[in-house]
Parts: structure tokens; sequence; C-alpha cells
């Protein structure tokens, strides 16, 4: 379905967010019958709904919400609206049309698309394809989940966009290009399950991709993709595996036989971020761009790749540790990759956030042969800290909030250890947003660090004064 397919038609808006005030506007323009913009939440009144987005789509909520939904002809729901609301099970049972603004944009825009997905690194890979594409002359628009709507996304030549699982579920275009970085069970109250969560991340295939990259060293994701994709095409393009084209060996990144250049080109730590170069280096080579040949303008783009804020980022300190903030490590699966980012160092690791009643098994099996501290946060810290009870070589310790956290884990991280915050959960806890969480652990940095220098100033003064007397 495209916007225009909506001329003459009722069209309910579902969500008043940065989403749903894009598709009203979108939509407006192409004279639906009736427009209305919907919000079912308790706080519905005090949404800001006001000028030209309520002279172009009144606002319908509280009792009034189901009605206003059920009543259109198709409803263009926001990502936030998850697949398990009881809303979407009466609304498809009455067989009214529920899309989203992800699937409207790209039915027609698909053709010059590059589409990103993945439990995690999608975002950290979408940014590097679209760096690596400006530096070889390939300039492209760059947006999607990580903060602008599709429906708001400038006119351009070639879009790079990272795709969330709730924008992949409503698509029924694939990009031209589509990609797939990793695959673990992840937002599953929102799916209503694990297979439920693998269809809807996935559906990304489903619909004739012209060429599809995937990690080839994620087991699951490659038994996943079998049968998702269409037989008649070319098979799936793997990456980073050492039969892979590209892949990291021996410190050097390597395209077939060749070395490209060393892998300390990327500033990024960890495997899993070899992996998503590697996964953008398949995704040009699929595009035509002759990687060898400009090796010289793709190192030095990787080079100049900074990284993304929260994910493995270094925050300094005078005592010695490295505090790392890694906030947006969601999963367990995220937390693994980033312990094992720093898994040479003495290691302590903050770990909760809101109890979705994710398993935890996957990161005491990781943790079974490894020796580091782990402090648990309200709210989860508790159930993960009891997952890794009685494991020989891990010490836990649990923490009022994430400020007594950084306390404690400067009194017991060896010195040029290495403080990480990687939560491995689903949402922040206490927090507003994972930026206030970050707000939150470096002002607790700072904090600490002040009170350490300032207790041994004093120290250091009345051992003096005692020398003297």
């Amino acid at each position: 379905m495209r916007l225009a397919d909506l001329r003459g038609r009722s069209v309910a808006v579902w969500g008043t967010g940065r989403e749903g005030r894009a598709a009203v506007t979108a939509i407006a323009r192409h004279q639906p019958s009736r427009l209305i913009a919907v919000d079912d939440s308790a706080n519905y009144l005090s949404v800001e709904w006001t000028g030209e987005l309520a002279g172009l789509a009144p606002l319908a909520g509280g009792e009034h919400a189901f009605a206003a939904l059920a009543s259109a002809d198709v409803v263009v729901r926001s990502p936030g609206v998850p697949s398990t609301h009881p809303f979407m099970v009466e609304l498809r049972e009455r067989g009214i049309t529920v899309t989203g603004g992800s699937a409207l944009w790209m039915a027609e825009h698909a053709a010059k698309t590059v589409g990103v997905t993945g439990s995690k690194g999608k975002s950290t890979t979408s940014s590097l394809i679209s760096h690596l594409l400006a530096a070889v002359g390939r300039p492209n628009a760059y947006g999607g989940n990580i903060g602008v709507p599709l429906l708001d996304m400038p006119e351009a030549e070639l879009y790079v966009l990272e795709l969330s699982s709730y924008q992949c579920a409503d698509l029924t275009d694939s990009p031209r290009v589509a990609v797939v970085t990793s695959l673990f069970p992840e937002h599953l109250d929102a799916h209503g399950g694990e297979r439920e969560y693998y269809r809807d991340k996935l559906n990304i295939l489903r619909h004739g991709p012209e060429l599809i990259v995937v990690n080839g060293t994620d087991r699951r994701l490659r038994d996943e993709i079998r049968g998702v994709t269409d037989a008649g095409r070319f098979p799936p393009v793997p990456a980073a595996a050492a039969d892979s084209r590209f892949r990291v060996e021996d410190g050097q990144v390597w395209c077939s036989d060749e070395p490209l250049f060393p892998r300390d080109a990327l500033r990024l730590k960890g495997r899993h971020n070899e992996g998503n170069l590697c996964v953008a280096l398949a995704v040009l080579d699929g595009m035509g761009v002759d990687v060898e040949a400009e090796r010289a303008v793709v190192e030095a783009a990787v080079r100049s790749f900074p990284g993304l804020p929260h994910r493995l980022t270094e925050i300094e300190d005078p005592s010695g540790l490295t505090f790392v903030d890694d906030t947006l490590s969601t999963s367990p699966y995220a937390t693994v990759h980033a312990i094992e980012a720093y898994e040479n160092r003495p290691l302590t690791v903050l770990v909760g956030g809101n109890d979705r009643g994710l398993d935890y098994s996957p990161l005491r099996d990781f943790l079974a042969d490894r020796e580091l501290t782990v402090i648990g946060l309200p709210d989860s810290g508790p159930r993960i800290l009891e997952a890794l009870a009685r494991l020989p070589r891990v010490r836990t310790e649990p923490a009022e909030d994430l400020a007594d956290a950084v306390r404690l884990a400067r009194k017991i991280t060896p010195a040029g250890g290495v403080v990480l915050l990687s939560p491995a959960a689903p949402s922040y806890g206490r927090f507003r947003n994972f930026e206030h969480r970050s707000e939150v652990f470096a002002q607790a940095v700072h904090d600490t660090a002040e009170a350490r220098v300032g207790g041994d100033a004093a120290e250091a003064r009345v051992g003096g004064d005692a020398a003297e007397a």
C-alpha cells in the first residue's frame, strides 16, 4: 500500500509521537476522506495536539479510541504500538487494514534503499554503511529507527536506514538491499514470543530484495533465514565468517585472499564490531563498489568513523580505571559482546533495568569460566545476580542505585580495570530513557572521582600534620 492509495479513504493514525505526527502530515497531502489521530494512552488529555496537526486530524482518545480505529478503512500504527495490543487482535478480526508509516514510505522508495535490521548492531552497521558509501562517492540520506521517521525523510537518490523489528513487521516491500546483523530473543512482550519476534524481524527479507547480506557468524540467524528468503533469487551473502569474502583474521581485514587494511583502523572495540565492519564492506561490494581498488579511501573512512554514543563509549577518569557507557546493551546477548570487548582486563559489570522476564541463562553460560564482578541495579538486578549465583569465579554485589553501583565499583575494581555499564535489560527502569541513564552514569563517575580526590588530599594533609607534630 502506498500513500496515494489512501486518497478518498477513511484513515486513523494510531500514535501521537514523532512517527504519528509525521504520518498525519504525510497522509493529509493525499486527501483521505477522513483523517483522525488516536492516542489510547491513559494520559491522552495531556498530549499537545494543536495548531496545524489538530486542523489536519482531530484527536480521539480514552473511551473513543477504539471506536475511532474500528471505523477507519485503514489504520496506520506507530512502531510503538505492539503487535500484542488487544486492539490489534480485534481490528484484524474485523478485516481492517493495519499498516505503518515505514511500510507506506518503503512502498515508494524500496528500489533505492539499503535497510539494516538486527537484534544488535543495526545502528552501528547502518551508520557505518552510510559513512563508507559517502566516502566512495555515493551520497545518501540516513535515517529510520535512529529518530528520523521515514515519512519525514528528504528526497534522495539513495537511502540507508536502520529498521527496528516494529518497523519491519508491517513491510510489504523489501528494501533493494536488506541487511541483518544478528538475531536473538528481544522485545518478546511486544511481539508475542520468540517465534513471532523472528517472524517480524525477518519480514524485511520476504518481499524480494535484490541483495541480502547477513552476519555469517550468527548461527541462529543463518538457520532462521532458511525458508524465509526467495529461493529463486541469489542466496544471502554471509560476512565475517571464516569462509566469507570479508572477514578479520590475524589482525587484518581481508577481502578474499587479499588483506585490505589493519583491523585497528576500526576504532570500535569487540569482535561484534569486526562483524559489523565486514557486513558493511560486503554491502558496498554487493552494490558494485570495488573495495580493493578503493582500499585507501575505505581505510581512511573506517579510521574516521567515531562510532555512536552509548555503545562502548569510554569515559576518562583520573584513577586509571576505565568507565564504559554501554547503556544500549538491552539484552544478555549484547552484554556478552560488551564483556568480550574487555575480556583481557579486570572487569566489573553493572547490570539491571526493567524486569520483563528475560532468560539470563545465556549470560550465565558465557560467564561460567570467566572471572569478574557483577553489580546488580534495580529492578531486574537481583534476578540477574540470582541467575549468576554460585559461578565459581563471578563475584556478585547488589546496589541501591546507579550512583551506589559506581561507588562500589571504584572500591572493588582492581587498578587498570574496567567498569562497564552494560545493563542486559530491555528498557531503562527508573530512568526516562537511555540518554538519562547515561547522564546519571557520567555524573556518578565524575562525582565519585571528585570525592576520591578530595579524600586522598584530606588524608595527605592529616598525615603531613601528624608528621610535623
